[in-house]
Order: structure tokens, then C-alpha cells, then sequence
């Protein structure tokens, strides 16, 4: 069975917004681990934060493909169809790199459709919902930050404000897996959602998957993340993102973690990505073990092409069937370079692939964000299996 071209990844993720937001009131901060002795994003210093008004936390509507964002962005600030409020970091605050970031939209005349945060111009982050807390990198010196909130209507309201980035901090973002309410999607988006009935998984039809964190056993950290995968129908596919921020700086990425599955004769094939998208260019490492490539009797390790009609590449790193019930070690090395996506190295567990390949970054798409994704893709009987996460690093630099 030939595997189905897929637009790979997703959109913003809802679990920022449980997890960071949740009993955090609008004019409170709150930030995402990172590792090191920081142990958080920076929500700044130096300056006096607002309170913000408390808005019921709320969704956009399905609605066609978001449109390439405005460059330069429009600046309407408050008006009568509503306004935007930032409580961390206060403006003129001094950060450290990645800088976490609370901002809510408060809208009088029409729902969201969505958010957007602009560094210095440059459209770095997007979310359909209300209100975020997300983490944005950025290089020393003072940045123009500018968040934009757009209503079903197409009105606009935004603020604006600069920071003063100190330096930086931890540049691993760690125990991803831990980060609850990953976005889940099978062959298409669900109905209700704002991308609803657009392509997403991809595969011949709807997965039946669950995803349960904080799973001591088996684990090695303590806290793994187990992942289901069955249903009706044979090559049914169920990914999972975890939207982490946004900025244009970052140009090297290190994904690091540890994956197990029970039955691994019934995995089609397993995916890992890295997504950043900066204005309307989305540079995707899309990553996957096929356990059914052929490269040569075993299994491949395939990497994303993101240019028009080509899509999944073979690659020399052979990948085959992993044994049961193991945990195995996935260390990725990635690089923006202009318009492409480098694929520097693989490691798996005690080996590792030189792999030096480049391929085009994808146009026109239009929702900015650093994220990171994983997909379970079944065999044509849609046999159950099970897989675990643990230790999910992201290093961004």
C-alpha cells in the first residue's frame, strides 16, 4: 500500500492553553519548563506587568485556510471591536531567550478567528484560540513584539509593546511528553474544529487512538506518555502535535526522546516531526521509521520533501523492525538554510547516520509556530498496537 501524501503537522495546539493557563488569571504569568538551572521560560523583569480583564477561554469556528498573514502588520490597537492585553511580560521588561509570553484577546463584536504574534515585523506565531501562553525566541537586544487578534468579521485590535532580551536561557524545551492535551487528528480534521474536514493524518480513515500522559510504567523518566492505536480501517493513521511557540532566529533544532511500541509487527510506520513556519514559509522536518520500506530487506528511516508533489524521501539509515517491549533512542539534528530544510544526522541508540540531505521549505502556510509532532500509522488489518514516549527533548538554537 503506497503511503498517501500528507500535509504533515498541524495547527495550534490547545495544550498550552490547559496547561499553562489553567488557574493562571489573565494578570498572572506563567511559563514553560525548560531545562538547566532556569527551569523556566523568562517572563521578564524590570518592569510593572497590567492586569488584564478575565475572558472566557473560547475556540474560532470552522473556516477556510487561514490567509497569508499582513506584512507589515496592521496596528489598530484598542477599538470599539475590542482590544488585546498582555500581562507578562510587562513592555520594556528584560527577558531571557526563550521569553514565555500571556496574551488574551477580548473581543466585543464577532469570535475570534484567530491570533497572531509578530517579532520585529515578521509574523513568528499563530493560534485559533482567544488566548495563549507560549515561548518566543529571540536574539539579544530590543524587540518590537506586536500581537494581533483578528474576529470572524476580518476587524482587527492588537498591542504592542518591546523587550529587551538579556541573553539566553535553557535552549531545551524537555519532558514534552509531560505537556497535556496534545492536539490529536486522524485522516481529517475533526467537525467543529476550526480546520474541520481539512486533511490532516491523512490514510484511508479514521484511527481510534488515545494518548495518556503521566504513566509511571513503563517509563524512564517517571512520566511517559502512552499512545493507543486500533479502529475499522486498515491504513488509518492518528497524529499528535504539541504546539511549543514561535520566532525566526532559531535556525538549529535537536530533537531528542525515546520511543517503545509492544506490537511491532502491527506499525505501518511511526513518525516524528519539527515544524517552525515564519510569515507564510513552513520548514518541516518530517521525520519516519517505515517499518515496511525496503531499503535493502529491511525497514528505512524516510525524511519530508516540503516542495510541491514530491513528499516523503528514502534515506540511507536503515530502520528496521523494532523488538518489542524496548525502548530505543532517537536523536534528530536539523538546520534551516535559506529556503531548505537540512537533515544533518540520525542517531539511534549506539548508531549513527550522516545524513547531509537538503529539501525545499513549504510555501504558503500561513500559521507560524515551532512545534513538534508524532503519528502512529497502521497496517492494512489495522492491527492494535501500543507505543510510549519518554524524555521528549526539543533543543532550539
Amino acid at each position: 500500500m503506497p503511503r498517501l501524501h500528507r500535509v504533515a503537522c498541524c495547527t495550534a495546539s490547545f495544550a498550552l492553553l490547559l496547561w499553562l493557563f489553567a488557574g493562571v488569571g489573565c494578570g498572572s504569568s506563567a511559563s514553560m519548563k525548560t531545562s538547566g538551572s532556569g527551569g523556566t521560560g523568562s517572563g521578564g523583569s524590570g518592569a510593572s506587568s497590567q492586569n488584564c480583564p478575565t475572558v472566557k477561554l473560547a475556540e474560532a469556528a470552522p473556516q477556510p485556510f487561514p490567509t497569508a498573514p499582513p506584512l507589515p502588520p496592521p496596528t489598530p490597537g484598542s477599538s470599539a471591536f475590542g482590544s488585546v492585553c498582555v500581562p507578562t511580560p510587562a513592555g520594556g521588561a528584560s527577558v531571557t531567550s526563550p521569553m514565555s509570553m500571556t496574551a488574551v484577546a477580548s473581543l466585543t463584536q464577532a469570535p475570534i478567528e484567530y491570533m497572531r504574534v509578530y517579532i520585529d515585523g515578521v509574523a513568528d506565531y499563530f493560534t485559533f484560540y482567544n488566548q495563549f501562553t507560549a515561548l518566543f525566541w529571540m536574539p539579544a537586544g530590543t524587540h518590537n513584539i506586536e500581537v494581533l487578534a483578528t474576529d470572524a468579521n476580518g476587524n482587527n485590535v492588537s498591542t504592542s509593546f518591546s523587550v529587551n532580551v538579556t541573553g539566553a536561557g535553557s535552549p531545551t524545551v524537555s519532558g514534552i511528553q509531560n505537556i497535556p492535551n496534545w492536539e490529536p487528528c486522524s485522516a481529517l480534521y475533526a467537525p467543529g474544529t476550526p480546520r474541520a474536514g481539512q486533511i490532516c493524518a491523512a490514510g484511508i480513515g479514521n484511527a481510534v487512538s488515545t494518548m495518556t500522559e503521566g504513566v509511571s510504567n513503563p517509563s524512564l523518566s517517571g512520566s511517559s506518555a502512552h499512545f493507543t492505536l486500533g479502529g475499522p480501517t486498515g491504513y488509518s493513521n492518528e497524529l499528535y502535535t504539541m504546539s511549543l511557540g514561535g520566532g525566526d532566529s532559531p535556525t538549529h533544532f535537536v530533537y531528542d526522546f525515546y520511543i517503545m511500541v509492544d506490537n511491532p509487527g502491527a506499525v505501518q510506520a511511526l513518525e516524528f516531526d519539527v515544524n517552525q513556519t515564519i510569515n507564510d514559509t513552513r520548514w518541516t522536518w518530517g521525520t519516519e521509521c517505515n517499518f515496511n520500506g525496503n531499503y535493502p530487506n529491511v525497514g528505512e528511516w524516510d525524511v519530508w520533501n516540503g516542495a510541491p508533489d514530491t513528499g516523503w524521501q528514502k534515506t540511507s539509515a536503515p530502520c528496521p523492525t523494532f523488538p518489542a517491549n524496548q525502548w530505543n533512542h532517537i536523536v534528530w539534528t536539523f538546520e534551516r538554510v535559506g529556503q531548505q530544510v537540512h537533515y544533518i544526522s540520525l542517531q539511534v541508540n549506539s548508531n549513527t547516520y550522516p545524513l547531509d540531505l537538503y529539501y525545499a521549505a513549504q510555501q504558503d502556510w500561513s500559521m507560524g509556530q515551532i512545534n513538534v509532532a508524532f503519528q502512529m500509522d497502521g497496517n492494512v488489518n489495522q492491527t492494535p498496537y501500543n507505543a510510549w514516549l519518554d524524555k521528549v527533548n526539543l533543543t532550539v538554537q
